[in-house]
This record gives C-alpha cells, sequence and structure tokens, in this order.
C-alpha cells in the first residue's frame, strides 16, 4: 500500500512540478536555463547581491504557495502560480490540486529556505521540504522528503510560480 501511495505522491503531491533529470552537481538543466544548486555538506549557497526588499518579497511568495497549498485553498494557491508557466500545464495542475485536496491531507515543512539565484525577472529558492501525506479515505499516511527548487517570475510586479524541480531524497517511508 505505501508503494502504491508513494506513486500518488509523485503524480499529485509536487504539483506544478517538471520532470528534468538530476545530473551530478545537482543541476538539472534544458535549452532555456539552468536550474542548479550545489550542495557542500548541509550548505547551499546564497544567491549575492539580492536587494532586501525584493529577497523579503520572493521569500513570502514562497511561503505563500506553501502555506496556501497546505490549507488546501485552490484560489489562493493559484494566486501563487503564473499564468504562463515554463515547468508546468496551468489547468492541468489547477485539477491536479483539486483531486489531491479533495483525496489528501497534505503537510510541506520547508527548512533551509534560500535564494540560490536571482536576478530583476527571475528568482529560484532551494528549500529542504518534509512532506507529511494521509490519504482520507483510508487513513494511511506516508512521510517523505527531499530538495526542491521553485522557480519564480516577476509577473505584474509580483513573484509568481513557474516551474517546479523536485529531488526526492533516497529513503521514504
Amino acid at each position: 500500500m505505501k508503494k502504491w501511495l508513494l506513486m500518488v505522491v509523485a503524480a499529485l503531491l509536487l504539483t506544478a512540478c517538471s520532470d528534468k533529470e538530476e545530473t551530478s552537481k545537482n543541476e538539472i538543466t534544458d535549452e532555456e536555463s539552468t536550474i542548479g544548486f550545489e550542495v557542500m555538506g548541509d550548505e547551499v549557497a546564497e544567491a549575492p547581491d539580492v536587494p532586501k526588499d525584493e529577497e523579503e518579497r520572493i521569500l513570502a511568495a514562497f511561503d505563500e504557495y506553501i502555506q496556501s497549498f497546505n490549507s488546501k485553498d485552490i484560489d489562493r494557491y493559484v494566486q501563487t502560480l503564473s499564468k504562463n508557466p515554463q515547468g508546468f500545464n496551468y489547468e492541468d495542475d489547477l485539477e491536479t490540486a483539486k483531486k489531491a485536496f479533495e483525496q489528501y491531507n497534505i503537510e510541506r515543512t520547508p527548512s533551509d529556505v534560500t535564494i540560490v539565484k536571482y536576478s530583476e525577472n527571475e528568482a529560484q529558492v532551494f528549500a529542504n521540504l518534509d512532506i507529511q501525506m494521509t490519504e482520507l479515505e483510508t487513513d494511511v499516511e506516508l512521510t517523505s522528503s527531499g530538495r526542491q527548487v521553485t522557480v519564480f517570475v516577476k509577473e505584474d510586479d509580483a513573484w509568481k510560480v513557474t516551474s517546479v524541480y523536485y529531488i526526492g531524497n533516497d529513503s521514504q517511508q
């Protein structure tokens, strides 16, 4: 049963998630950009020269993205997403999130939240994620953890999620 739920996590939990592959330095690349972070021990390198006001806005946008998902507030959640995402289909993500909210209680708990790449119109936020998921119908629980880079773009002077890259840790329960 847990293996089945793990597959559901991959399909439902990580909405807005891209299917790019991990390389040896935890860098995910495609034809348009490089999404990356290097982990040296437990440290993640912070992007230099992020203006303080932009740092606060980006981290607030990340927090809202996580909290709106955890609270199952679909209207609030979709407000965190780009209308022109690069890593997912907006309508598909909306439907997937609705189904996940109906079938599961999901709590994502981020730690080590760090802006790892920044420009005026794009920011990448790294976080370690602990995920606790309970299927409502059966009360079966699953916990997992991994590393995520959430890519934000500026739209109408607000930071919006355009893609999400998640790498699960080896040990899943």
